[in-house]
């Protein structure tokens, strides 16, 4: 999900903890008024003011949150940075050149190999399949093929794989 439909669904939880806590804050203060004898001195008072106060915090902090995430937060996959940190691929274009290599595959093999390339070494398989058009057991052939020949290394990521070029 976007960063900005999910800081609109943030602001609308933000704009609902309000209205409820006006709600109740009209109820408590009806209950007060008419069970307290004590007038303005009664402590319950202290204590509604005290939860209008913290409600009302809590409030602002969720809408400006919602707000930062709709404006101004960057649509990052959150998976594709903690890969990139568990894999500790480094930011740069490997230092291997595979060009003499490439015209050794077949147009398929290279044009998947070059796919993790350009993702600077590390690609997740289903991302291959989405932009190749490949169908999945064929980019698992391929990838397959790829590892015997040591060019890639598949490792296994909760639901997925992710696909690193071997240095």
């Amino acid at each position: 999900m976007e960063n900005k439909y999910v800081g609109y669904l943030v602001i609308s939880l933000g704009l609902v903890i309000g209205a409820i806590t006006f709600m109740f804050n009209r109820a408590l203060t009806d209950i007060v008024n008419a069970s307290c004898s004590h007038g303005s001195t009664c402590t319950m008072w202290d204590t509604i003011n005290f939860q209008t106060g913290v409600s009302i915090v809590l409030m602002v902090v969720i809408i400006a949150i919602g707000l930062y995430l709709a404006f101004f937060g960057n649509d990052v996959k959150i998976i594709e940075k903690i890969v990139r940190k568990i894999v500790k691929v480094k930011e740069k274009k490997p230092k291997k050149d595979y060009t003499k290599l490439m015209e050794e595959l077949d147009d398929e093999e290279s044009a998947v190999l070059q796919k993790v390339i350009d993702a600077n070494g590390t690609m997740f398989q289903s991302q291959i399949v989405d932009e190749l058009g490949f169908p999945k057991a064929k980019i698992t052939r391929i990838i397959d093929k790829l590892e015997g020949r040591g060019l890639v290394e598949r490792r296994r990521r909760g639901m997925t794989n992710v696909v690193i070029l071997k240095q």
